[in-house]
């Protein structure tokens, strides 16, 4: 083997590796955000909406889950864009990854919704609650607090899948990566460096949602379960 490794040929491009490790926390924050949001409310109509609007939430979730999300993006970039609608390469990245991630999170937050002792439930009724009080204050956290370590997983492999949009030009790392390759034509060396970076950001990103979780599940602080 006569190859010969050099690393320092990437040294001048350190902050061009910065900025694409910062975009890609950016996409996988904002997405993660959304998507929760998106996810957690369409679980709540699989599990308590209208006949029309369970089967409605039911077919986008089979349909996302079934397709793969390069095809997704190039049908938000590329589809938008024929009806007169143009979004930037980030934006059209994160509508996406919303898009995505949302279905995901829905099945997720749909399980942990189903986890909860229907005894609780009724005893909230008793009380009086309204829906959106039970959910709130009865179902949520808990459901929440059950499925989380699956929820984690699903939005480091999100961070993960960011690298796709390096399709539509989004300049994420892999985009970045594959820009400083074509200058330096180190491949193998840029190429490594990008994966010591993605796992970096994923131990990163892994312990962020530990600290969260410890934040919020005061009881895991008394258990000291991690995930």
């Amino acid at each position: 083997m006569t190859y010969q490794f050099d690393f320092t040929a990437l040294l001048p491009y350190w902050r061009d590796f910065a900025e694409g490790v910062w975009l890609t926390l950016q996409l996988s924050a904002w997405s993660t955000l959304f998507g929760f949001i998106g996810g957690t409310l369409c679980a709540i109509a699989r599990a308590d909406g209208a006949p029309w609007l369970r089967r409605l939430v039911g077919g986008y979730v089979e349909v996302i889950r079934n397709t793969p999300l390069l095809v997704q993006i190039f049908l938000i970039y590329f589809g938008i864009a024929v009806l007169g609608i143009h979004l930037s390469a980030n934006l059209a990245a994160v509508v996406a990854l919303v898009v995505n991630i949302t279905a995901y999170t829905c099945e997720i937050m749909r399980a942990g919704i189903e986890s909860v002792h229907k005894a609780q439930i009724e005893a909230a009724d008793c009380l009086g609650l309204s829906r959106w009080q039970t959910y709130r204050h009865v179902i949520l956290r808990p459901a929440v607090e059950r499925v989380y370590p699956a929820l984690t997983s699903q939005y480091v492999l999100l961070m993960l899948a960011s690298s796709i949009t390096s399709q539509i030009s989004a300049e994420e790392l892999t985009a970045v990566t594959g820009r400083i390759q074509s200058d330096t034509f180190r491949s193998f060396e840029t190429y490594i460096v990008t994966a010591l970076l993605y796992l970096l950001l994923s131990f990163v990103v892994r312990g962020a949602f530990w600290a969260f979780g410890m934040l919020i599940f005061p009881r895991k602080r008394r258990l000291g379960t991690s995930l």
